[in-house]
């Protein structure tokens, strides 16, 4: 037949070899009989970092103690000498999946143009003008014999006569 192993007692209330020592509450030390709300500096002993009343067990307090440290501390928030709630910046746990790269140290790379919509761009004029300059000096830069500049001046007047005249023939047959 199977042994039975015997059960197994919970030792936590006998445990006393863990336990550190009893703590003695500011109220006992300072013999302060009368817990006011206006002491807004012994208050501040009993409330967390966040604004919370700390338990028994970190002050020391006993029952009677704690109720009155409770009682004040609300009175006190009711007359705005200690605030409800203070706003601690914690940074939050980066989450993030393990096929990423981690990130790069250092400061972000600087951009080379402005963002779209900053206003800064140049508009579809300017960078019209500025094509039409630099085609303007493209044409300087090359340098034409003086005779083939008369020759398309002659042509061009040439071309413009031609055209007048076409006009005129056009403009007497529609008249007639």
């Amino acid at each position: 037949m199977a042994r039975r192993t015997p059960p197994r007692r919970n030792n936590k209330g006998k445990d006393t070899n863990r336990r550190g020592k009893k703590k003695i509450s500011p109220l006992t030390i300072g013999k302060i009989e009368f817990v006011d709300y206006k002491d807004s500096d012994l208050l501040r002993k009993f409330v967390s970092e966040r604004a919370k009343l700390k338990p028994r067990r970190m002050t020391g307090n006993n029952e009677k103690q704690q109720r009155e440290i409770a009682r004040a501390v609300k009175n006190a928030r009711e007359m705005a000498l200690i605030p409800y709630t203070n706003r601690v910046a914690t940074q939050r746990r980066e989450r993030r999946s393990d096929d990423r790269p981690p990130r790069a140290d250092g400061p972000p790379p600087r951009p080379t143009a402005p963002p779209p919509g900053s206003g800064d761009e140049a508009s579809a004029e300017e960078i019209e003008a500025a094509e039409v300059q630099a085609d303007l000096t493209a044409v300087e830069s090359t340098e034409v014999p003086a005779e083939e500049i008369e020759a398309a001046e002659v042509q061009a007047d040439l071309t413009a006569v031609e055209s007048t005249e076409v006009a005129a023939v056009v403009e007497e047959g529609a008249g007639s």
